[in-house]
């Protein structure tokens, strides 16, 4: 029996299950590094923290195999720019299948380059979006690609989002890492890796982030 977190509200960020690890408490970003190397330099505030334009990707310390994902983002309001700017980074899994974020409530764009899109793959079911400012909700439940002892793709990753509660992804299937209006192959990597956020150059919040391994990666 797993004991189930609390849920969150505009006001107040929610609790994860019990059996999950805890990436984001509201307190510090312990959990997490600066890709680059460098010191962390996301702002840290009250119960959140958010993307230091410029400062790089963040990933976490621990890598992660198959596993369910609850992340809460929110682009800033006032929107800034058109199409691709505003409120524009995005979730990685494995550091390499990126979920969109961008504010996509008012905002138009490319299909597949909308919030809840696998990023120039699959364009989202539906578009659920709330407001700039509001705070949005990921779900996902992903599992990674699956390779031969001889380097061959025997299953690609799929993945499957909820987006506010609704379904925007259903057991799709990429086609490789995603690129900007690329189609790269899949390459044989390690059966966990660490979720990244991305500095996309906007000042995205995120809080509330949680992650349950599934099971352990073959």
């Amino acid at each position: 029996m797993v004991a189930p977190g609390e849920p969150s509200t505009q006001e107040h960020a929610g609790t994860a299950p019990a059996d999950a690890v805890q990436l984001f408490n509201g307190k510090d970003l312990s959990a997490w590094q600066q890709r680059n190397g460098k010191p962390i330099a996301w702002k840290l505030d009250d119960g959140y923290f958010e993307v230091a334009p410029g400062a790089g990707d963040i990933v976490t310390k621990q890598p992660f195999g198959d596993a369910q994902l609850h992340v809460e983002w929110a682009t800033p309001n006032p929107a800034h720019g058109k199409d691709q700017e505003p409120g524009n980074s995005g979730v990685y899994l494995h550091s390499l299948y990126e979920i969109q974020v961008l504010e996509s409530n008012r905002n138009t764009t490319y299909a597949d380059g909308q919030a809840g899109a696998i990023y120039c793959q699959y364009p989202p079911l539906v578009n659920p979006a709330r407001p700039p400012g509001e705070w949005q909700t990921y779900d996902i439940v992903f599992h990674g690609p699956r390779f031969s002892a001889d380097s061959k793709l025997l299953e690609p990753a799929t993945v499957t989002l909820l987006f506010n509660g609704v379904l925007a992804q259903d057991h799709a299937m990429p086609t490789g890492p995603t690129d900007y209006m690329k189609r790269p192959p899949y390459k044989v990597t390690p059966p966990k890796l660490p979720l990244m956020l991305q500095d996309h150059g906007q000042p995205v919040r995120y809080r509330n982030i949680w992650i349950r391994e599934l099971r352990t990666a073959e």
